[in-house]
This record gives structure tokens, sequence and C-alpha cells, in this order.
């Protein structure tokens, strides 16, 4: 149940986070590190894949697989968070530094979290 409950307000938070990919793409080109090339590309491939997460989350037989490939792509954005953390870079309200740091390291948990509630930390035999 809980588990349930938190895998649909995670389907919500990425639906949401996925859509703004999509709204807000400049917004998100610019916390893409410099070193990387096609940033709107980037920033529409990784929206996509959220709103694919979000679907996979509701899905009960999807829930394991989408678990991991879920903390995987955590794992993967982790550099643009760390690249805004460094610059100093504004995240709508969120401007100072403590609490752009502060979002580098809830991106550890949040895997955590994904992984627990998805049913991905299990062994199978």
């Amino acid at each position: 149940m809980v588990k349930t409950l938190l895998c649909w307000l995670l389907a919500v938070f990425f639906l949401l986070a996925g859509i703004a990919h999509f709204t807000q793409t400049a917004s998100f080109a610019a916390i893409v590190p410099p070193v990387l090339p096609f940033k709107h590309l980037i920033v529409q491939v990784t929206g996509a894949m959220e709103l694919a997460f979000a679907v996979g989350l509701v899905v009960p037989s999807w829930r394991r697989v989408t678990g991991l490939a879920l903390s995987a792509f955590l794992l993967a954005v982790l550099p643009a968070n760390i690249h805004m953390a460094i610059v100093g870079m504004p995240l709508g309200e969120m401007s100072s530094p403590i609490a752009l740091w502060f979002r580098v390291f809830l991106q550890f948990p949040l895997i955590v979290l994904v992984l627990w509630a998805c049913g991905s930390l299990r062994r199978t035999a």
C-alpha cells in the first residue's frame, strides 16, 4: 500500500517534470553542462524519458524494471545538478548555494526511495 502510493506520487512528479522539459526547454537547456552538445535535444529526450518513467511507475508489472532504469537515469542527470550547484545557477525559487547542494545530495536518498518503492531491491530466484 505505501509502496504503491509512493509510486503514484513519484509518477505525478516525473509526469510534471517531463511536461516541463517540453514547456520550458530553454530553462532546462541552460542547466545542461557546457561540455555536452545538442542541449535542446538532450532536454527533450530526458523529458520523454521522464514521461515514460511516470507510466512505468503506475503499471505494477513494470515497476521493478522502471525502478532500475529510473535510478540509472537519476545518476545520469546528477552532473547537471552538480553543475547548477557549482555555478550557482538558480532553479526557480531555489538560488542559495546551500539549497542547490542540498538538491544534489537529495538525489541519493531519492534513488534509494525509487528502488525500494518499485521493489527493485528484492532478489529474484
